[in-house]
């Protein structure tokens, strides 16, 4: 019987073997697994333990840069606030943000600990304008948002204020409010998805859009939104969180490419699959997107999550060539 077996699996191995022949190349995960890509697909999968982000140079994603959302009257009354907030936005770039939620979400560290040696290492208490009085920071749930909350706390308490951090409702729909009515007063936002939430709220459901790819536009048409809501934005920061497409870097490295006009280029054969969420395929900064703005091709697309571990793990097991990942996501800290 052991010997039956063998020999069966000898002869799957030969059959696998003979089938990778003339293959685009195969690369192996953290574990030594391997993943044999189609013969002649030039941009067939290729597994790999790191992910890398391919830069989005046409701007196919709205400016979803991070931004301090502050309650217009406790803004009035509290002057310092926004320039103490404004002085997280100039620090904080979308690498940094990436690192800060790989040391929470990867390392485990705390995310007191994290916001509080990230706000030391850059030093951004240095020279700002006192205030005082008392300060609620809402966060939404999920560690970036707790991150960011925090950091705003502790610097809003080097600027002198009584600075705490709230947990809010994970729906924009609940915190906002709570915003507005000044049940809050500070809240880190993401400028596309708010603007057009503000956007909705003020002119209806069926509004057109207002919020573009880039962040100082997307900010002036928000301003005046926010007016109407008793908000007012800081500065956004370099840092964002939209949405990117990853590949393993075995495959960036394989095909040389850095950016997603590049992938178009090298993968002209319509070899690539994508894996996503369910909605990817009819979201217009998706698939269609894809399609649309680089003329990329795919021979298949695969169901998972929207930026989530499936998709992630499809990508590095060699399941798919390229997938929706969130740019400032911490397994993208190299």
């Amino acid at each position: 019987m052991h010997a039956r077996i063998r020999f069966i699996a000898l002869l799957i191995a030969a059959v696998a073997l003979t089938a990778a022949c003339g293959s685009s190349g195969s690369s192996g995960t953290g574990g030594g697994a391997t993943s044999t890509v189609a013969s002649g697909k030039a941009c067939a999968p290729v597994a790999g333990d790191k992910l890398v982000v391919l830069k989005d140079d046409k701007h196919l994603q709205l400016a979803d840069n991070v931004v301090p959302a502050v309650n217009a009257a406790a803004a009035q009354a509290n002057p310092a606030v926004v320039p103490a907030l404004d002085a997280v936005s100039a620090k904080l770039t979308t690498d940094g943000l990436i690192k800060l939620n790989a040391a929470v979400d990867v390392d485990r560290k705390s995310v007191t600990d994290v916001a509080s040696g990230w706000v030391s290492d850059n030093k951004v208490t240095e020279g700002l304008q006192k205030g005082s009085g008392s300060i609620v920071v809402g966060a939404a749930p999920g560690s970036e948002s707790a991150i960011l909350a925090n950091i705003y706390a502790d610097v809003l308490k080097a600027a002198g204020f009584d600075a705490t951090v709230q947990e809010a409702g994970g729906q924009r729909e609940i915190y906002l409010p709570a915003l507005e009515s000044g049940q809050l007063q500070v809240f880190p936002e993401y400028l596309a998805t708010v603007t057009e939430s503000l956007n909705k709220t003020v002119n209806g459901p069926n509004a057109t859009q207002v919020a573009t790819t880039d962040a100082q536009s997307t900010l002036e048409a928000a301003k005046p939104l926010a007016a109407k809501q008793n908000l007012v934005f800081g500065t956004p920061a370099e840092a964002v969180d939209q949405n990117g497409f990853a590949v393993t870097t075995a495959f960036a490295k394989k095909l040389n490419v850095s950016t997603l006009s590049e992938l178009a280029k090298a993968c002209s054969d319509g070899s690539l699959s994508l894996g996503a969420g369910n909605e990817c395929p009819q979201r217009p900064f998706c698939q269609p997107g894809l399609e649309s703005t680089y003329g990329l091709k795919f021979a298949s697309f695969k169901p998972f999550d929207s930026g989530g571990p499936l998709t992630k793990a499809a990508i590095t097991q060699g399941q798919v060539s390229i997938g929706l990942v969130f740019t400032s996501d911490g397994s993208l800290a190299q």
